[in-house]
Protein backbone atom coordinates (compact mmCIF):
# COMPACT_ATOMS: atom_id res chain seq x y z
CA UNK A 1 0.00 0.00 0.00
CA UNK A 2 1.30 3.32 -1.05
CA UNK A 3 1.97 5.74 1.83
CA UNK A 4 -0.17 9.02 0.90
CA UNK A 5 1.79 12.26 1.05
CA UNK A 6 0.03 14.48 3.99
CA UNK A 7 0.87 17.50 5.63
CA UNK A 8 2.41 17.44 8.83
CA UNK A 9 1.67 19.89 11.53
CA UNK A 10 3.74 20.84 14.81
CA UNK A 11 2.46 19.68 17.29
CA UNK A 12 2.36 21.28 20.95
CA UNK A 13 1.67 19.36 24.05
CA UNK A 14 1.31 20.62 27.25
CA UNK A 15 -2.39 21.41 27.89
CA UNK A 16 -4.06 18.62 30.11
CA UNK A 17 -7.51 18.96 29.52
CA UNK A 18 -9.50 20.22 25.48
CA UNK A 19 -8.08 23.32 24.61
CA UNK A 20 -11.28 25.56 23.85
CA UNK A 21 -9.24 29.14 22.30
CA UNK A 22 -6.79 30.42 20.28
CA UNK A 23 -5.54 33.68 19.52
CA UNK A 24 -2.65 35.31 17.82
CA UNK A 25 -1.10 38.55 18.40
CA UNK A 26 0.14 40.59 15.48
CA UNK A 27 3.51 40.85 13.99
CA UNK A 28 5.71 42.50 16.65
CA UNK A 29 9.94 43.18 16.84
CA UNK A 30 9.69 39.92 19.06
CA UNK A 31 8.08 37.53 16.07
CA UNK A 32 4.14 36.96 16.69
CA UNK A 33 2.74 34.73 20.13
CA UNK A 34 -0.16 32.28 20.26
CA UNK A 35 -2.00 32.21 23.50
CA UNK A 36 -4.14 29.22 24.23
CA UNK A 37 -7.34 28.72 27.19
CA UNK A 38 -7.66 25.13 28.24
CA UNK A 39 -10.35 23.71 30.50
CA UNK A 40 -7.47 22.95 32.73
CA UNK A 41 -7.18 26.73 34.40
CA UNK A 42 -3.62 27.44 32.68
CA UNK A 43 -3.72 29.53 29.70
CA UNK A 44 0.02 28.98 27.81
CA UNK A 45 2.04 31.27 26.00
CA UNK A 46 4.07 29.93 22.87
CA UNK A 47 6.23 31.47 20.08
CA UNK A 48 3.51 31.62 17.04
CA UNK A 49 6.40 29.78 14.60
CA UNK A 50 7.28 27.72 15.97
CA UNK A 51 5.30 26.25 18.89
CA UNK A 52 7.33 26.51 21.30
CA UNK A 53 6.27 27.18 25.16
CA UNK A 54 7.13 30.54 26.76
CA UNK A 55 5.04 30.16 29.66
CA UNK A 56 1.95 29.38 31.71
CA UNK A 57 0.09 32.10 33.28
CA UNK A 58 -0.68 30.46 36.82
CA UNK A 59 -3.68 31.96 38.65
CA UNK A 60 -7.25 30.92 37.60
CA UNK A 61 -9.32 28.02 39.57
CA UNK A 62 -11.23 26.80 36.64
CA UNK A 63 -11.58 26.19 33.22
CA UNK A 64 -10.26 29.32 30.82
CA UNK A 65 -12.77 29.55 27.72
CA UNK A 66 -10.95 32.65 26.54
CA UNK A 67 -7.56 33.96 25.73
CA UNK A 68 -5.90 37.16 24.10
CA UNK A 69 -2.93 39.23 23.78
CA UNK A 70 -3.12 43.03 22.91
CA UNK A 71 -1.64 44.36 19.90
CA UNK A 72 2.11 44.63 21.07
CA UNK A 73 1.84 41.35 23.10
CA UNK A 74 2.89 43.07 26.42
CA UNK A 75 -0.25 42.00 28.02
CA UNK A 76 -2.77 38.76 27.69
CA UNK A 77 -6.60 38.21 28.83
CA UNK A 78 -8.34 35.52 30.08
CA UNK A 79 -11.73 34.49 30.54
CA UNK A 80 -13.04 31.63 32.97
CA UNK A 81 -15.22 29.49 34.69
CA UNK A 82 -14.01 30.87 37.92
CA UNK A 83 -16.42 34.23 37.46
CA UNK A 84 -12.94 36.40 36.92
CA UNK A 85 -11.41 37.73 33.86
CA UNK A 86 -7.58 38.46 34.15
CA UNK A 87 -4.74 40.63 32.88
CA UNK A 88 -1.46 39.44 32.96
CA UNK A 89 1.97 40.93 32.35
CA UNK A 90 2.85 38.53 28.94
CA UNK A 91 6.79 39.11 29.48
CA UNK A 92 6.77 38.08 33.18
CA UNK A 93 3.17 36.24 33.32
CA UNK A 94 2.25 38.55 36.45
CA UNK A 95 -1.14 38.97 36.85
CA UNK A 96 -1.69 42.25 36.64
CA UNK A 97 -5.25 42.33 37.55
CA UNK A 98 -8.53 40.31 38.43
CA UNK A 99 -12.11 41.60 37.46
CA UNK A 100 -14.52 39.97 39.42
CA UNK A 101 -17.79 38.71 38.00
CA UNK A 102 -20.88 37.11 39.05
CA UNK A 103 -20.76 34.04 36.94
CA UNK A 104 -18.72 32.23 33.82
CA UNK A 105 -16.80 34.38 31.70
CA UNK A 106 -16.87 32.67 28.02
CA UNK A 107 -15.34 35.77 26.23
CA UNK A 108 -13.13 38.61 26.15
CA UNK A 109 -10.65 40.46 24.14
CA UNK A 110 -9.06 43.71 24.19
CA UNK A 111 -10.17 47.06 22.20
CA UNK A 112 -7.43 48.02 19.23
CA UNK A 113 -6.36 50.72 21.29
CA UNK A 114 -5.42 48.58 23.99
CA UNK A 115 -6.85 50.46 26.75
CA UNK A 116 -10.45 48.20 27.17
CA UNK A 117 -11.19 45.17 27.91
CA UNK A 118 -14.52 43.93 26.89
CA UNK A 119 -15.52 40.52 28.79
CA UNK A 120 -19.12 38.58 28.47
CA UNK A 121 -20.50 35.30 29.53
CA UNK A 122 -23.35 33.48 31.30
CA UNK A 123 -24.80 36.09 33.58
CA UNK A 124 -25.75 38.13 29.65
CA UNK A 125 -23.77 41.68 30.11
CA UNK A 126 -21.13 42.90 28.02
CA UNK A 127 -18.83 44.88 30.10
CA UNK A 128 -16.11 47.11 29.10
CA UNK A 129 -13.13 47.63 31.68
CA UNK A 130 -10.63 50.61 31.43
CA UNK A 131 -7.28 48.95 31.84
CA UNK A 132 -5.70 52.51 32.64
CA UNK A 133 -8.16 52.68 35.68
CA UNK A 134 -9.29 48.91 36.35
CA UNK A 135 -10.36 49.28 39.79
CA UNK A 136 -12.82 51.38 38.57
CA UNK A 137 -16.16 50.08 37.70
CA UNK A 138 -16.81 48.60 34.41
CA UNK A 139 -19.10 50.50 31.43
CA UNK A 140 -22.28 47.73 31.22
CA UNK A 141 -23.56 47.75 27.37
CA UNK A 142 -27.15 46.92 27.83
CA UNK A 143 -28.41 43.20 28.58
CA UNK A 144 -27.64 40.61 25.74
CA UNK A 145 -30.49 38.40 24.77
CA UNK A 146 -28.74 35.22 25.78
CA UNK A 147 -25.91 33.80 27.60
CA UNK A 148 -22.72 34.90 26.01
CA UNK A 149 -20.36 32.41 23.48
CA UNK A 150 -17.91 35.21 21.80
CA UNK A 151 -17.28 39.06 21.91
CA UNK A 152 -14.88 41.19 19.07
CA UNK A 153 -14.48 44.61 18.51
CA UNK A 154 -14.98 46.34 14.88
CA UNK A 155 -14.81 49.89 13.11
CA UNK A 156 -11.88 51.08 15.16
CA UNK A 157 -13.66 50.38 18.81
CA UNK A 158 -16.93 51.97 17.53
CA UNK A 159 -18.70 48.63 17.72
CA UNK A 160 -18.78 45.52 19.32
CA UNK A 161 -19.65 41.91 17.70
CA UNK A 162 -21.48 38.97 20.21
CA UNK A 163 -23.04 35.81 19.77
CA UNK A 164 -24.81 33.57 22.40
CA UNK A 165 -24.26 30.22 23.60
CA UNK A 166 -28.66 29.73 23.35
CA UNK A 167 -29.72 31.47 20.19
CA UNK A 168 -28.70 31.95 17.04
CA UNK A 169 -27.29 35.08 15.20
CA UNK A 170 -24.61 37.90 15.97
CA UNK A 171 -25.49 40.76 17.29
CA UNK A 172 -23.49 44.24 16.77
CA UNK A 173 -24.02 47.02 19.63
CA UNK A 174 -22.97 50.44 18.89
CA UNK A 175 -20.56 51.47 22.24
CA UNK A 176 -21.98 54.93 22.41
CA UNK A 177 -25.08 54.35 22.59
CA UNK A 178 -25.09 50.52 24.18
CA UNK A 179 -27.82 49.70 22.10
CA UNK A 180 -28.23 46.74 19.34
CA UNK A 181 -27.62 48.07 15.96
CA UNK A 182 -27.83 45.27 13.60
CA UNK A 183 -28.70 41.81 13.68
CA UNK A 184 -26.76 38.90 11.81
CA UNK A 185 -29.25 36.15 11.40
CA UNK A 186 -28.61 32.60 11.78
CA UNK A 187 -30.17 29.51 12.07
CA UNK A 188 -27.66 27.78 14.85
CA UNK A 189 -25.90 29.29 17.70
CA UNK A 190 -22.79 31.34 16.28
CA UNK A 191 -19.83 29.36 18.07
CA UNK A 192 -16.77 31.24 16.27
CA UNK A 193 -16.74 34.97 14.94
CA UNK A 194 -13.75 36.66 13.54
CA UNK A 195 -13.22 40.11 12.02
CA UNK A 196 -11.06 39.74 9.50
CA UNK A 197 -7.41 41.89 10.01
CA UNK A 198 -8.49 44.18 6.78
CA UNK A 199 -11.68 44.83 8.95
CA UNK A 200 -14.02 44.07 5.68
CA UNK A 201 -14.90 40.38 6.57
CA UNK A 202 -16.95 38.87 9.67
CA UNK A 203 -16.24 34.80 9.28
CA UNK A 204 -18.97 33.37 11.53
CA UNK A 205 -19.78 29.31 12.64
CA UNK A 206 -22.76 28.39 12.94
CA UNK A 207 -24.37 24.70 13.02
CA UNK A 208 -22.72 23.07 9.79
CA UNK A 209 -22.41 26.47 8.27
CA UNK A 210 -19.48 29.06 7.81
CA UNK A 211 -20.90 32.42 6.89
CA UNK A 212 -19.22 35.77 5.80
CA UNK A 213 -20.27 39.14 6.07
CA UNK A 214 -19.45 42.81 4.97
CA UNK A 215 -18.48 44.00 7.95
CA UNK A 216 -19.44 47.49 7.00
CA UNK A 217 -22.66 46.81 5.63
CA UNK A 218 -23.84 44.00 7.23
CA UNK A 219 -25.05 42.16 4.05
CA UNK A 220 -24.20 38.36 3.75
CA UNK A 221 -21.58 37.65 1.20
CA UNK A 222 -21.17 34.15 1.13
CA UNK A 223 -22.31 31.25 3.19
CA UNK A 224 -21.06 27.40 2.24
CA UNK A 225 -22.59 24.52 4.00
CA UNK A 226 -19.67 22.13 5.96
CA UNK A 227 -19.09 18.23 5.61
CA UNK A 228 -19.75 18.39 9.90
CA UNK A 229 -21.21 20.58 12.54
CA UNK A 230 -18.34 22.84 12.07
CA UNK A 231 -17.28 24.63 15.67
CA UNK A 232 -14.79 27.16 14.27
CA UNK A 233 -13.26 28.90 10.77
CA UNK A 234 -10.64 31.40 9.77
CA UNK A 235 -10.25 33.36 6.58
CA UNK A 236 -6.72 33.38 5.47
CA UNK A 237 -5.37 37.26 6.79
CA UNK A 238 -3.64 38.35 3.33
CA UNK A 239 -5.02 37.77 0.34
CA UNK A 240 -8.42 36.62 2.01
CA UNK A 241 -8.62 33.50 -0.87
CA UNK A 242 -8.81 30.24 1.51
CA UNK A 243 -10.63 29.66 5.02
CA UNK A 244 -10.33 26.87 7.41
CA UNK A 245 -13.24 25.20 9.26
CA UNK A 246 -12.86 22.11 12.01
CA UNK A 247 -15.55 20.62 14.40
CA UNK A 248 -17.17 17.66 15.69
CA UNK A 249 -15.26 14.96 12.52
CA UNK A 250 -11.93 16.01 14.12
CA UNK A 251 -10.82 16.96 11.36
CA UNK A 252 -9.46 20.71 9.15
CA UNK A 253 -11.39 21.44 5.81
CA UNK A 254 -9.48 24.00 4.25
CA UNK A 255 -11.72 25.61 1.03
CA UNK A 256 -11.65 28.02 -1.29
CA UNK A 257 -12.99 31.45 -0.11
CA UNK A 258 -14.43 32.34 -3.85
CA UNK A 259 -15.95 28.94 -4.92
CA UNK A 260 -16.30 27.03 -1.55
CA UNK A 261 -14.50 24.03 -3.29
CA UNK A 262 -13.00 22.11 -0.60
CA UNK A 263 -8.76 21.68 -1.59
CA UNK A 264 -7.51 19.92 1.55
CA UNK A 265 -8.25 18.35 4.70
CA UNK A 266 -6.11 17.78 7.63
CA UNK A 267 -6.14 14.74 10.05
CA UNK A 268 -4.15 14.13 13.42
CA UNK A 269 -6.51 15.39 16.41
CA UNK A 270 -8.08 12.81 18.09
CA UNK A 271 -10.89 14.83 19.24
CA UNK A 272 -13.42 17.22 17.91
CA UNK A 273 -11.54 20.70 17.05
CA UNK A 274 -12.82 23.43 19.58
CA UNK A 275 -11.10 26.26 17.90
CA UNK A 276 -8.94 27.41 14.58
CA UNK A 277 -7.00 30.51 13.55
CA UNK A 278 -4.90 31.66 11.05
CA UNK A 279 -1.41 33.21 12.48
CA UNK A 280 -1.35 36.85 10.75
CA UNK A 281 0.70 36.59 7.49
CA UNK A 282 -1.45 33.74 6.76
CA UNK A 283 1.31 30.74 6.38
CA UNK A 284 -0.01 28.78 8.74
CA UNK A 285 -2.92 28.06 10.79
CA UNK A 286 -3.43 27.03 14.67
CA UNK A 287 -6.03 24.02 15.94
CA UNK A 288 -7.19 23.35 19.37
CA UNK A 289 -8.89 20.23 20.33
CA UNK A 290 -10.84 18.26 22.60
CA UNK A 291 -7.75 15.73 22.86
CA UNK A 292 -5.46 18.46 24.73
CA UNK A 293 -3.14 19.45 21.55
CA UNK A 294 -2.07 22.33 19.27
CA UNK A 295 -1.48 21.77 15.94
CA UNK A 296 0.41 24.25 13.54
CA UNK A 297 0.08 23.34 9.94
CA UNK A 298 1.61 25.43 7.20
CA UNK A 299 -0.71 26.30 4.38
CA UNK A 300 1.44 24.70 1.98
CA UNK A 301 0.98 21.35 1.47
CA UNK A 302 4.30 19.96 3.29
CA UNK A 303 4.90 16.17 2.09
CA UNK A 304 5.83 13.77 4.61
CA UNK A 305 4.39 10.14 5.23
CA UNK A 306 1.24 9.96 7.03
CA UNK A 307 1.46 9.35 10.41
CA UNK A 308 4.59 11.58 10.78
CA UNK A 309 4.40 14.43 13.40
CA UNK A 310 6.85 16.99 13.95
CA UNK A 311 7.33 17.96 18.06
CA UNK A 312 7.23 22.00 17.96
CA UNK A 313 10.68 21.81 19.54
CA UNK A 314 11.85 20.36 16.28
CA UNK A 315 12.96 17.01 15.31
CA UNK A 316 15.22 16.00 18.47
CA UNK A 317 11.48 16.28 20.67
CA UNK A 318 13.82 18.18 23.95
CA UNK A 319 11.58 20.09 25.90
CA UNK A 320 13.48 22.72 26.92
CA UNK A 321 12.79 26.21 24.65
CA UNK A 322 16.31 27.65 23.67
CA UNK A 323 17.34 30.82 25.77
CA UNK A 324 18.42 32.79 23.14
CA UNK A 325 14.56 32.63 22.11
CA UNK A 326 12.76 33.21 25.41
CA UNK A 327 15.58 35.58 27.10
CA UNK A 328 14.02 39.03 24.96
CA UNK A 329 10.62 38.32 25.67
CA UNK A 330 10.05 36.18 29.04
CA UNK A 331 12.49 37.46 31.52
CA UNK A 332 11.57 36.19 35.03
CA UNK A 333 8.17 34.02 33.21
CA UNK A 334 6.80 31.82 36.22
CA UNK A 335 8.01 28.17 34.74
CA UNK A 336 6.36 25.42 36.19
CA UNK A 337 7.59 21.87 36.03
CA UNK A 338 5.72 20.16 33.99
CA UNK A 339 6.58 19.24 30.53
CA UNK A 340 5.47 21.89 28.20
CA UNK A 341 5.60 21.54 24.49
CA UNK A 342 7.11 18.51 22.66
CA UNK A 343 6.53 14.95 21.66
CA UNK A 344 8.44 13.42 24.15
CA UNK A 345 8.07 9.93 22.70
CA UNK A 346 10.75 11.38 20.07
CA UNK A 347 13.18 12.70 22.81
CA UNK A 348 14.64 9.09 23.03
CA UNK A 349 16.26 9.66 19.57
CA UNK A 350 17.86 13.04 20.51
Amino acid sequence: MDKKKVAVPLVCHGHSRPVVDLFYSPVTPDGFFLISASKDSSPMLRNGETGDWIGTFEGHKGAVWSCCLDTSALRAASGSADFSAKLWDALTGDELHSFEHKHIVRACTFSEDTHLLLTGGVEKILRIFDLNRPDAPPREVDNSPGSIRTVAWLHSDQTILSSCTDIGGVRLWDVRSGKIVQTLETKSPVTSAEVSRDGRYITTADGSTVKFWDANHFGLVKSYDMPCNVESASLEPKLGNKFVAGGEDMWIHVFDFHTGEQIGCNKGHHGPVHCLRFSPGGESYASGSEDGTIRIWQLGPASHDENDSVPANGPTGKVEVSADDVAQKIEGFHISGEGKTTEKENATDA
